[in-house]
């Protein structure tokens, strides 16, 4: 048997899930600018089965996150809480959260808000988008980062 490549269909089960690695680029901590903090790259649309792992991640800087807010259209449905190594976090999925975005609240007040990069979106246009999204300076829009119409800073300063 081949090693999984993380290729497969768009949205794997729990068990092919938890074999995974989790894609996430956030921005080194800085003021914020612009109007992402980072990217995630999701294996599946299963919102239950993706959090914990990025939840676990994301404690690492901003301690335990008690909220997530999530595109309604753009997830399985979920339900309104998660079980989160013991903890439960609060799930709101609305129609009017933009677009390939997730928000995170952590106990403490601090936010995040994170690019979601469609689960099956291309390898390589997705580590470029995570890369651009992560950037310290970035202040590009979701639709920019998503489209490919970016240009990295380093290659804006470049041109006349």
């Amino acid at each position: 048997m081949e090693p999984s490549t993380g290729i497969g269909s768009p949205d794997p089960t729990a068990d092919e899930l938890a074999g995974h690695t989790l894609r996430l680029r956030l921005r080194p901590k800085s003021p914020t600018t612009g109007y992402v903090d980072g990217a995630w790259w999701p294996h599946s649309h299963d919102l239950t089965a993706e959090l914990p792992s990025l939840l676990a991640v994301l404690a690492v800087r901003l301690g335990r996150v008690e909220r997530v807010s999530y595109n309604l259209a753009e997830w399985d449905p979920a339900p309104r809480r998660v079980n989160v190594d013991g903890d439960l976090t609060r799930l709101g999925g609305f129609t009017s959260q933009p677009a390939h975005t997730v928000d995170t609240i952590a106990t403490d007040g601090q936010r995040m808000t994170l690019l979601v990069v469609p689960s099956d979106t291309d390898r390589s246009a997705a580590h470029q988008t995570m890369m651009t999204a992560s950037h310290r300076g970035n202040a590009d829009t979701v639709g920019d980062l998503l489209s490919g119409g970016t240009i990295p800073e380093q290659q804006r300063s470049e041109q006349p």
